[in-house]
This record gives structure tokens, sequence and C-alpha cells, in this order.
């Protein structure tokens, strides 16, 4: 078996901003993110060859994560009054549509994000399927093994990440990518890493104590003073930093395993979109 969960929010941004939006669907409504979603999604299922399939978008509501801190993500840009033809969210009733032409389950998680229940698929059915993440989100690699990777979809420079991705591109392994990215921060989610610690130093710093809490708990028998004293003054926010970011079992799978079985059967990008009206 081999299981894809695509990262919904994540492709339809990265379709939406990267494809032309002078294209028009036959009502004159620009239909760019749609056309691109559906083309990514279906190459991306050529490259995998999944047996079952799950999308995930990000739903409207509080996010739980704000609790820990009020900058997590204060940092996005509302599309609350953003005109349709600027807003990525406009076109998400073509992608639903596309997605229900095609046979493939789709929800909004409608409690925490979409993050939180990608990981939960994983952490639920790793040891009993092949698992491929699709999305640009770097928080997946955390959950990386010999069963799991992540897939950055960019047409034929596309890359699968695995465990050697991983270590030859950060020099630490997938479980200590948590630790990791909360010791260097995440601009993308505004989240603030420790200053003066950049990826060479939080790998080695990782090299040296194997996770985060070691790091925070012998910060005094780090050699180089300006880096302890830096874990040591931000020794309250680095454990927020990886609550932040670590991802776990929390979350409800809105479908079991078996409800996600699919078959490609060789339909078109122009086939979807003729079916649903937009061509």
């Amino acid at each position: 078996m081999n299981l894809l969960i695509v990262d919904g929010s994540n492709l339809l941004f990265q379709m939406f901003f990267g494809m032309p939006s002078r294209i028009t669907g036959k009502d004159g409504r620009a239909i760019h993110g749609t056309l691109g979603f559906v083309g990514a999604f279906i190459k991306i299922i050529k490259m995998t060859k999944p047996t079952h399939i799950v999308v995930l978008f990000d739903g409207e509501h509080e996010n739980t994560r704000t609790e820990v801190s009020v900058e997590y993500k204060s940092n996005r840009p509302s599309f609350a009054d953003v005109p349709d033809e600027d807003n990525p969210f406009s076109q998400l009733p073509d992608i639903y549509a596309a997605l229900d032409c095609m046979g493939i389950s789709h929800t909004e998680i409608a409690d925490g994000e979409a993050d939180d229940a990608v990981a939960s698929y994983v952490l639920t059915y790793e040891n009993k399927t092949k698992i491929v993440i699709a999305s640009f989100d770097s928080d997946f690699f955390q959950l990386i093994n010999e069963d799991v990777s992540v897939l950055r979809y960019r047409g034929d420079k596309t890359i699968i990440c695995d465990s050697t991705v991983i270590r030859d591109k950060f020099g630490v392994l997938p479980e200590q990518y948590a630790d990791f990215k909360s010791l260097t921060g995440d601009t993308s989610d505004n989240i603030k890493g420790a200053d003066k610690i950049g990826l060479k130093t939080a790998a080695a710093l990782l090299r040296q104590f194997g996770n985060l809490q070691t790091v925070i708990e012998k910060a005094g028998e780090i050699e180089k003073p300006s880096i302890r004293k830096s874990v040591k003054q931000s020794a309250e926010r680095l454990p927020n930093n990886y609550r932040l970011i670590k991802l776990g079992n929390k979350a409800n799978i809105p479908y079991t395993l078996n409800e996600l079985e699919y078959a490609y059967e060789g339909v078109t990008t122009n086939e979807v979109l003729e079916r649903i009206g937009l061509r």
C-alpha cells in the first residue's frame, strides 16, 4: 500500500501565486489556481503511484497554537477583504469540485491545523503503509522515517525528501528536526529562534547534546561564549518554540485508511476541468 497525503492549502497557494492569473474559464472567471492545482496533483499521483489518497485543507477557525505564542503566524496576510482575483480561497469551490470529480477524499480540518491531521495519519498508519506527504512545509521533515517521505513538487525539479536528504541538507536526523527548528526559528511562522544560532550551529549543538532539552540543561558546557549566552537567554522561549513546531498524534483523522482507496485511471487536467464546467 502507498498512502499519499496532500497538504491542500499549501498546494493551492503554490499554484495560485505561481500560475499566470490571466487564465480564465469559459464563464470568464479566473481558474489559474484550480488549473495549476489539478495539473500538479495529477503529476504527483503519477510520480507516487498511491493506492490511497487524502487531501487536507486548513479550516477557518482560531488557531490553538496562539495560546502558546500570540505571535505565531501573525505575519500571515489576511484575505478577508481581498478581491476574488487576488484571493486564493476564491477558487476553493472549484478545487473541491475537481477533487469530487476525481473521487478523491478531501476535507477542511475543523479542529487544529491540517499539519496536525497529517501527523495523526502518519503516526496512525506508518507501520501499515508507505506514506508520501506532498507539501513545501518543512515541519513535516520531523515525520520522515524509512516508511515516510516528503515530496516537494516543482515539476521536473520535484524532490522527494527522505532521511538521507535531511541529514545531508541540515546535518541532523529527521527526529531532531523539531529541536533544530526550535533553535533556528522559522520566519514563515513568525517563530523567533535563539540569537546567533544558524543552521550549522544548531546542527552542531544537536550533534553534541542530542536534543533541545539537553542543549538548554547543559548550556553551561557550550564552548563558544556567545552561543552559550544566547541559549541561556532563550531558555524560556525555546521550549515554547518546540511546542509550536512539534507534531504529534493529537488530531482526529477524518477518514480511515480503508475509505481512502484510489486507483488512477488516466484522467487529464482538461478532462477534469471540462467535467466541472470550467472549460
